[in-house]
């Protein structure tokens, strides 16, 4: 059984202001280019199909004609909602679907639907969850005790009747605890979020959405294939892929990846504004053509320099500079460590910057606990 593993879609993204579209559908038609070539008997998606709850007119076309594309290929398809869709909207006309091969989980209703497909091993059972929170959970199982993410997947995995003598896959969309996040995710309260790998034993291979840089997560068949495309310059390095995974026998998954090549690139650059526009320094390079944050170092800043940047570099997304006078603090911008920064702590930052001192032990109980209950209970 040989399936491709996407994720992480984030159809109708805008990154630093700028429309992903074109970029996201070349890269679909990449991906059923490699559709194509692997000839796969199913595609898993993972989650976080749309970058927002309501996606644009454009995005829902563009979803669409994908799964048109996938079915009249004569795939299964397997699709779930992450955090970032709507699970109502998502399920419209799932069981229509159902007919033309694609499978979309249905809102969460205590239960987890399941399709079965065979090959000359015998049967696998594919399994859909959802992203969920602890509340979503206890409102269907009241009596078990479920303070935390791993104890609502525990619950709800506890229910699901996984066959320990079939060969089993689960996509869901969750993090799991470990897990190497970029700028680009949402971040949660202290890592209230986390999921521990262990819940997922029962299952052969599970295809998870949610992080972006593709990875492994607690046991090598639990894995991140990762998005398609770079949505942060944190992500300028990583090397963007589709995971595909043959199932054998029982207990045999064979995984591997295929780099995808994007439209257009995103990189960081960094030097003067003399060196930065010197023909010889980007002349035969993608960097005109690429996503870029340019950081300069002149000592005097350039007079409309973004203006006259894109002039070379059109996809200028980001400029900053890197000098004695923002060194000094004179002007103070955020760092990236300051994006990858929980809630709990940009609020402990601000906190003591307004009062001349920490948050006190109780202080920053009461804070993680309210932020938490807002966390888990925001629909």
């Amino acid at each position: 059984m040989k399936l491709i593993h996407l994720s992480d879609l984030h159809l109708g993204k805008r990154v630093n202001g700028f429309s992903m579209l074109e970029d996201q559908h070349y890269i679909l038609r990449e991906i059923l280019k490699i559709i194509d070539r692997e000839a796969p008997d199913g595609v898993l998606i993972a989650g976080d199909v749309y970058d927002k709850s309501v996606p644009p007119a454009e995005a829902v076309a563009l979803l669409d004609e994908f799964l048109v594309e996938l079915s009249r290929r004569q795939l299964q398809v397997y699709l779930i909602s992450g955090n970032h869709d709507s699970p109502e909207r998502l399920a419209f006309g799932g069981r229509l679907m159902d007919q033309s091969g694609v499978h979309v989980a249905p809102v969460y209703d205590g239960r987890i639907v399941s399709f079965t497909q065979q090959d000359q091993y015998g049967s696998v059972e594919i399994f859909l969850l959802p992203f969920l929170k602890p509340a979503h959970v206890r409102r269907f199982f009241p009596d078990d005790p479920i303070d935390s993410y791993t104890d609502a997947l525990r619950t709800v995995l506890s229910h699901a009747a996984v066959p320990a003598d079939k060969r089993t896959v689960l996509v869901t969309h969750q993090f799991v605890t470990g897990a190497s996040r970029c700028d680009s995710e949402d971040l949660s309260v202290g890592g209230s979020d986390n999921v521990d790998a262990a819940a997922f034993a029962p299952f052969d291979y599970v295809a998870l959405g949610h992080i972006h840089n593709p990875q492994s997560a607690g046991a090598p068949h639990v894995r991140y294939c990762g998005t398609p495309l770079k949505y942060s310059f944190s992500e300028a390095a990583h090397e963007k892929s589709v995971t595909v995974v043959e199932l054998r026998e029982k207990g045999t998954v064979d995984i591997r990846t295929i780099p995808l090549k994007p439209l257009r690139d995103m990189a960081e650059l960094r030097g003067t504004y003399e060196s930065l526009t010197f023909r010889g320094f980007y002349e035969g390079t993608s960097y005109p053509g690429d996503y870029l944050h340019i950081t300069l170092t002149d000592e005097e800043d350039i007079p409309d320099a973004i203006s006259k940047l894109r002039v070379i570099y059109p996809n200028l997304m980001q400029l900053s500079y890197d000098n004695a006078r923002t060194r000094s603090g004179a002007l103070a911008a955020p760092t990236e460590q300051t994006a990858q920064k929980s809630p709990l702590e940009l609020a402990e930052i601000f906190y003591e910057g307004q009062n001349g001192q920490p948050m006190s032990d109780a202080q920053r109980e009461f804070l993680r606990g309210l932020m938490e209950r807002i966390w888990e209970e925001e629909v």
